[in-house]
């Protein structure tokens, strides 16, 4: 197995394509790459995310506890760095985000200790963005 982190590819439901373009594209900064009348494309920081036009589209469903909180499963998104988690969460709070759960620190003081924060698209797909201030706590036991 390789080192080198490859791009994955994640497809998913939206059920209005323009919201869709506007939150990941617009808010969230993803560069558009091919479209059709039924999906898009994005770049998703380096990976390829493609939201696919599905009527009635619910998002998540369930949630699991973690460390106190109920988090949305499924989820996606990202681990960052520090700064740009901070970025991240200050532009989201600046564009009016509401969030599920808020930009917080989890696991404090404790192995894996991390930024995180949930927050939902249009469709109610669940997106959770991470930072560590030492990524070597990623896949820390």
């Amino acid at each position: 197995m390789t080192t080198a982190i490859a791009p994955f590819h994640l497809a998913f439901p939206v059920h209005d394509l323009d919201a869709a373009r506007r939150f990941y594209g617009e808010l969230m900064g993803c560069a558009e790459g091919r479209s059709t009348e039924a999906w898009i494309d994005f770049n998703f920081f380096g990976h390829q995310l493609v939201a696919h036009r599905v009527p009635g589209a619910r998002g998540h469903d369930d949630t699991s506890p973690v460390d106190g909180h109920n988090v949305p499963v499924p989820h996606f998104g990202v681990v960052l760095s520090m700064a740009d988690w901070q970025a991240l969460a200050e532009r989201l709070r600046a564009r009016g985000v509401k969030f599920e759960l808020e930009p917080q620190i989890r696991f404090q003081g404790q192995v894996g200790e991390q930024a995180t924060m949930f927050f939902f698209d249009p469709s109610g797909n669940a997106l959770e963005f991470k930072a560590f201030q030492d990524m070597g706590q990623l896949f820390a036991k």
